[in-house]
């Protein structure tokens, strides 16, 4: 094929499909380089933007890192590497006793590594239940017991507000205030707790 100037090239199909050949120079040889290969494992530097379209993480693990900031002295990440939310279906028990018929539904979100679960659930037949209440079934599993405190209160306002907090791993104790148990049949408790996972 004769020469050609660049400008009289027929121009490409976008968007490119990154198997595309350059030529480039490099150890003072002439070679080829896919357009894939162009900036792999190369950070791209830029001035800032914006974007017409999501950025997608395409590897697990990683993410936006501000480790230009300086941080405080008890550092150990400064890697945002995780967004979730969505829904998820609260299993509730008593941890003594049993409750023989509940509803539950509840909503989630998770940033880095901190997760904020929303509980709405309503004891129709309390059964034999007679202590705390635990909620289990969790979206993330958080890193041990009693690493964070929540609350909750009973929707109708009838005489009891509750607390809520890690009792495990994967489970949520939710007590009244006065620490008895909140007996009787169809209450309904709506809550939220942040932990750590």
């Amino acid at each position: 094929m004769a020469d050609k100037k660049i400008s009289t090239l027929t121009g490409a199909t976008t968007p490119l499909a990154g198997t595309e050949v350059l030529p480039i120079v490099q150890g003072s040889a002439t070679v080829k380089v896919s357009v894939a290969n162009l900036t792999a494992g190369r950070a791209v530097a830029t001035a800032g933007g914006s974007f017409t379209d999501n950025v997608t993480q395409s590897t697990a693990a990683k993410g936006i890192n501000f480790t230009a900031n300086t941080p405080a002295a008890g550092m150990t990440s400064q890697l945002l590497n995780w967004y979730e939310e969505g829904t998820w279906t609260p299993t509730v028990t008593s941890l003594t006793g049993a409750i023989t018929s509940y509803t539950s539904s509840g909503t989630y979100t998770r940033i880095g590594r901190q997760v904020t679960v929303n509980f709405d659930f309503t004891v129709t037949n309390n059964g034999t239940g007679a202590t705390a209440i635990g909620l289990s079934n969790l979206p993330f599993a958080a890193t041990g017991a009693y690493s964070a405190a929540g609350t909750a209160l009973e929707a109708a306002i009838v005489g009891f507000q509750c607390t809520a907090y890690m009792g495990g791993s994967n489970a949520i104790y939710i007590f009244k205030y006065d620490w008895t148990y909140p007996a009787g049949t169809n209450y309904r408790i709506v809550g939220t707790i942040t932990y750590p996972v």
